[in-house]
């Protein structure tokens, strides 16, 4: 028991003093060593700058199809998809209802003009008399009124059939436009009822050859959207396609979803395939800056500072990383042979945030840049070193 805790004891004082012998080393007078760093080649190729959103794809234009007056489905000529005319028969109503309501407005205006011509003869007989006067004004004036009265219900007489032939006419639902039916909201037997507001029964797409995307833009990048602007999406039915399009209109209107501010952009797309449909959700890239033979260098190096300086105070050195694009001064590195680092000068053109175009005088394809320090390389380093320090001191 004395002996194992002996050896206990003296296993712990090696350790003090193998701890104590490393501090002493990494706190002698030797030079630090340098560390090692990683790099980047600058390359040259196509930069591009988006932003990205989702939409809903949409005809360009399309006719809701409703009724003017109430009444039961005849018949329907059309169903969905079918391509119809301006002014193809869509649907009918029961004209029996329709056809009683003219022949009460003939009759109604045969019999006011019948009113009319008698109370004329009656005024012609006794125009003479009067002017003869043998009847006074007070007698000869309901004569006049008649007249007038009777030229009024004729005027109404005719209105009401006017009205009647025209919700004679409205009872056959015709095309305003040429176009596909992309949805049919009746069958025959239904009955449909005008009110305030009229009842949806087809609506029609002028032109699916060309669609429209509504896409939702955050509050941040709508000031990147312009219109003309051109834009690349996909859609999920055909995920290794895309397709191009451009921004026809940044719409004025915001929207507030669980307190995150949003804009409508309506892009125009081409569909002369027909593979587009309505309805589909697109993932729509905006193209805010193409640029093509750009030179390129991750944006790590534009980060990147040596020992020497990271003493800054950290706000300032936030503040250089947030420059807009274009600004002049960035500074990044380039690893000399003899182990210094070589300051170079350069313009940021733009950056996605994980790439930066640039431009500079000393700046050439094929350039090594430093992108920061390789920390598992330099720990190496330190520990071979350290190792080979306790050996030369043994010795």
């Amino acid at each position: 028991m004395k002996r194992s805790r002996l050896l206990w004891t003296s296993a712990a004082v090696l350790l003090l003093i193998a701890i104590g012998f490393i501090v002493l080393l990494l706190n002698s007078d030797s030079d630090p060593l340098p560390p090692t760093y990683k790099s980047a080649e600058v390359r040259r190729g196509l930069f591009e700058r988006t932003v990205s959103s989702t939409g809903t794809l949409a005809a360009v234009e399309t006719i809701t199809v409703g009724t003017e007056v109430s009444g039961t489905i005849d018949r329907i000529m059309v169903d969905f998809n079918d391509q119809v005319t301006k002014g193809q028969v869509l649907a009918t109503l029961k004209p029996d209802l329709f056809a009683a309501a003219v022949a009460e407005s003939q009759a109604s205006l045969l019999r006011a003009e019948a009113d009319l011509a008698q109370s004329e003869r009656e005024l012609e007989r006794n125009q003479p008399l009067y002017d003869k006067g043998f009847l006074t004004e007070q007698e000869f004036l309901p004569l006049r009124y008649n007249v007038d009265r009777g030229r009024a219900s004729v005027a109404s007489a005719r209105a009401a059939l006017s009205r009647s032939q025209t919700n004679q006419r409205n009872a056959t639902i015709r095309s305003p436009i040429d176009g596909t039916v992309i949805q049919r909201s009746i069958d025959a037997g239904q009955t449909v009822a005008a009110s305030l507001n009229t009842p949806e029964l087809f609506v029609i797409a002028r032109d699916l050859s060309r669609m429209q995307i509504e896409a939702d833009v955050d509050e941040t990048d709508i000031g990147q959207i312009l219109p003309d602007q051109a834009v690349r999406f996909s859609v999920q039915s055909y995920p290794d396609r895309s397709f191009n399009g451009i921004v026809r209109q940044v719409r004025l209107q915001p929207q507030t979803i669980q307190n995150v501010v949003t804009y409508t952009v309506i892009v125009e797309a081409d569909n002369t395939d027909g593979v587009l449909l309505p309805g589909m959700t697109a993932t729509v890239d905006f193209v805010v800056n193409h640029l093509e033979a750009a030179l390129l260098l991750p944006t790590a190096a534009l980060r990147f500072k040596p020992a020497a300086e990271t003493a800054e105070v950290p706000t300032k050195q936030a503040e250089r990383a947030k420059k807009a694009p274009g600004d002049q001064g960035r500074t990044v590195y380039q690893l000399q042979p003899d182990g210094n680092l070589q300051p170079l000068t350069l313009t940021l053109i733009d950056s996605d945030g994980q790439l930066a175009a640039i431009d500079g005088a000393g700046i050439k394809e094929g350039m090594s840049i430093i992108t920061g320090i390789d920390q598992t390389a330099t720990d190496a380093k330190k520990s071979f070193s350290l190792f080979g320090a306790m050996r030369g001191k043994r010795k």
